[in-house]
């Protein structure tokens, strides 16, 4: 199998994962498919829970959902597997790749030694392919790095077994059946307005909803506001939206992919068409608003509330505007 198999580098880890494993597996998919058909676009921002002391904010939905749904969507049979012992997940794994078996891991990011150290942080929802063993080093195709790596066992159970938030607990997943009538229109329109529901949620904490809400909060820091505190909540708006992942502009033109793949499929092209466009501009929109966020964090004198918080407005109108469209399908 190390023979036959092909690297490929993709925009987000877990749908390129996804997407490499399937399509490794005998089924050709898209990683904008892989995301798209899982409904896995989202926004959330959460006071209450903490991630560094500073509130939750996500663009897409939970780390495994992608895992997890896309086996149910697609009718697809996977083995998952935790562990509580890194020597039996060791062993695991072992007999995995010496059988020839191509298995996705979930790790974490501030382990994994081939990242450049200023790349590491505690993010423990990293999603990777081991796909062969050379002595006591793994053949790593990790979706977000452009050559194919090396990793030793060592550190490859401490990225397994980190502790804290989403701690991966030596999960690994394989497809084990994969159905041959898959009815992707189907499934594609079932899964947009499942996404559609979600991002125009009443919740005043998600979706569109959840995005006026965080730029409310952002429009009432003032002159007032300590400044350190101040400098913090903006870097952490932009390391959760940039460098979690894809960051928020880069799952909206994901997102915005599989509408235009979506299109192959007997579904309202103009409308997904324009849903689609609507997308870009917010994925740009984002990208404009995170600029913002990252020049008043360096010159906190610099700051301006409304700004920020009008950029931030000005995405979550073109994402209401798209999934209502979408609604519709």
């Amino acid at each position: 199998m190390s023979k036959e198999f092909e690297h490929a580098q993709f925009a987000h880890c877990e749908s390129g994962v996804m997407s490499t494993l399937l399509s490794h597996y005998g089924l050709k998919i898209s990683e904008p498919m892989a995301f798209g058909v899982t409904s896995s676009l989202s926004f959330v921002f959460i006071p209450l829970v903490k991630i560094n002391n500073m509130p939750l904010i996500a663009y897409r939905d939970l780390p495994k959902n992608i895992i997890n749904k896309i086996s149910k969507v697609l009718g697809i049979s996977m083995y998952k597997k935790s562990y509580k012992s890194p020597l039996e997940a060791n062993k695991e794994l072992s007999t995995f790749v010496s059988d020839g078996q191509l298995v996705g891991l979930q790790t974490s990011v501030f382990y994994l030694p081939y990242f450049p150290k200023d790349m590491r942080f505690h993010f423990n929802a990293h999603n990777l392919l081991v796909y062969g063993k050379e002595g006591n080093e793994y053949k790593i195709s990790d979706p977000v790095f452009e050559e194919a790596v090396l990793c030793n066992e060592d550190e490859l159970t401490k990225a397994r077994f980190a502790k804290g938030v989403f701690a991966p607990k030596g999960f690994l997943y394989y497809p084990q059946n994969i159905p041959q009538d898959i009815d992707f229109a189907k499934v594609i329109k079932k899964s947009i307005i499942k996404n559609a529901k979600s991002m125009l949620t009443p919740f005043p904490y998600a979706g569109v909803r959840g995005m006026k809400t965080l730029a409310k909060k952002i429009s009432k820091f003032d002159s007032k506001t300590d400044s350190r505190y101040l400098k913090n909540y903006l870097t952490h708006i932009v390391r959760m939206q940039e460098e979690i992942g894809t960051g928020g502009g880069g799952f909206r033109f994901l997102y915005a992919a599989f509408l235009e793949e979506a299109q192959n499929y007997e579904l309202n092209k103009e409308l997904l068409k324009e849903a689609s466009q609507l997308l870009v501009k917010s994925g740009n929109t984002l990208r404009e608003f995170a600029l913002y966020c990252v020049e008043s964090s360096k010159k906190i004198e610099k700051f301006d509330a409304n700004k920020i918080s009008e950029k931030l407005l000005e995405a979550a109108s073109y994402e209401e505007q798209a999934f209502k469209l979408l609604k519709k399908i």
